[in-house]
């Protein structure tokens, strides 16, 4: 099995090729070919994908806008403009001059999918199948960078507006001589990205890949099949996610839903997270020790039972001079992004409910949750597993206990907003004194919040662009 040693050494050498082919410069791509392109060789075209720019996706701000936390003095006072400004939920995140978190390091993989999409099938020294499975691997990534993108710039998808919403530029093609982009519609977006995917999947092995930074037939099934709930096409995601937990054993890795009560992972790197898919990695420092900006809300806290060993391996705890008790997730400076096994089955735990098949909704949902507490602990209340709203609320809730202070949650919020059964919600933050009383209370104005301004820098270079509200 590689390990990340063996990802290093090919990074080393995927900055010897990439440096003779691209340099930085301030524009929209963020990239600019120098001299001849000399990727040649299909084991060339092999070595772009074990890239390590490609796991470390930077992106972070979503995990301020989710509304499971929470902040408090000083180091509310003490955060920075960007962060005040995506807590608060405002529209204005970035200067005229400074680089966005969100599109800066997604841009330039997409110029690297686009890349081997491209030119792949014309390298030499490798098979056709070769070619094409590095060619499927740079389709379904650039189809993840879509997905992201559309869910920071793009409103939620909704079938009755999406074909005249305004998404993200289309970038297919590796020149960045392009110049004036346009945003394309959220359908055209989701279409690139439903159609980049299914031409991956038949090319994609089963049998898995040799690390998880790499794309697989199960990783790409699983993301086809989340990209579909996030359309509302249900019907559509439940066989890709049974394929796509079903392939996961084939995994040339071990790929799994981690036992917490018997072999509690801690915090592994990307490479080596048994229930990483497809690793995609970011900085997160609000989970790390030296960061007390972002806690759980009283009100998340209260979801976690005694014997969650989530609550009792993740949170530390605090308690105010007025009585106030806070927890707070430590669990290292990673937050994994790509495709996860808990994702997985979470969300097919939810598409069952939502077609009406609660047992088989339920069970599901008690067979991840005995992967989490002691299986006596693990059961649905019977009231909530009787019906379809109250179940669903309860998925929602353990997508909550799952994924805290993430980025999860944010974008499970988009969604519901146009969901018929959830839509109408409300949500609001609320800042807290050294002491533990309310200091600021700031609320979401959807729907112009759920999406992210285009960042000022990049409507400079591109006059045609239109912006958000």
């Amino acid at each position: 099995m590689h390990t990340i040693y063996n990802c290093a050494k090919n990074f080393l050498l995927i900055t010897i090729l990439l440096t003779a082919t691209v340099s930085c410069k301030k524009s929209f791509l963020e990239v600019k070919p120098k001299g001849r392109v000399i990727a040649s060789k299909t084991t060339d075209y092999n070595l772009l994908l074990n890239n390590l720019d490609l796991i470390n996706i930077a992106t972070d701000g979503h995990i301020l806008m989710g509304d499971e936390v929470t902040v408090t003095d000083p180091y509310w006072t003490g955060a920075t403009f960007r962060e005040k400004q995506l807590f608060k939920w405002e529209p204005e995140i970035y200067g005229a001059n400074e680089d966005a978190k969100e599109t800066l390091v997604p841009t330039k993989d997409l110029y690297i999918y686009n890349k081997i999409i491209e030119e792949v099938m014309k390298s030499t020294g490798g098979s056709d199948e070769t070619k094409k499975s590095l060619q499927a691997e740079a389709y379904a990534g650039r189809a993840w960078t879509y997905f992201l993108l559309i869910n920071y710039y793009g409103k939620p998808y909704d079938p009755a507006t999406a074909a005249t919403d305004p998404g993200f530029p289309l970038i297919t093609n590796a020149d960045v001589n392009n110049s004036d982009y346009r945003r394309a519609t959220v359908q055209q977006i989701y279409d690139l990205i439903i159609s980049d995917l299914t031409t991956a999947i038949p090319n994609l092995s089963s049998a898995g890949v040799p690390h998880r930074i790499r794309m697989s037939k199960a990783a790409a099934q699983g993301l086809l099949a989340k990209v579909y709930i996030f359309m509302g096409k249900f019907d559509e995601a439940l066989p890709l996610l049974d394929e796509s937990i079903g392939n996961l054993p084939q995994s040339a890795v071990p790929t799994l839903l981690v036992d917490y009560n018997t072999a509690y992972p801690g915090s592994p790197t990307a490479p080596n997270d048994p229930e990483n898919v497809y690793a995609k990695n970011i900085f997160n420092n609000y989970t790390a020790t030296s960061n007390s900006l972002l806690w759980l809300t009283p009100e998340t806290a209260a979801l976690y039972s005694a014997t969650d060993v989530r609550l009792t391996k993740w949170f530390s705890s605090k308690t105010f001079p007025n009585g106030l008790k806070l927890i707070k997730r430590i669990t290292g400076y990673s937050t994994y992004f790509g495709v996860r096994t808990s994702d997985l089955y979470l969300l097919r735990a939810e598409v069952k409910a939502r077609l009406d098949d609660l047992e088989g909704a339920v069970n599901e949902l008690q067979n991840f949750r005995q992967h989490r507490m002691p299986a006596a602990d693990a059961t649905i209340p019977a009231n909530t597993a009787a019906a379809k709203l109250p179940l669903l609320q309860f998925i929602m809730e353990e997508r909550i206990r799952e994924f805290a202070v993430q980025g999860y949650r944010w974008f499970d919020m988009r969604r519901l907003s146009v969901d018929p059964l959830f839509k109408g919600a409300t949500y609001q933050h609320l800042a807290y004194t050294e002491a533990g009383d309310i200091k600021e209370t700031f609320a979401l104005n959807a729907p112009n919040r759920f999406v992210f301004r285009i960042p000022p820098k990049i409507l400079a270079e591109n006059p045609n662009m239109s912006d958000n509200p």
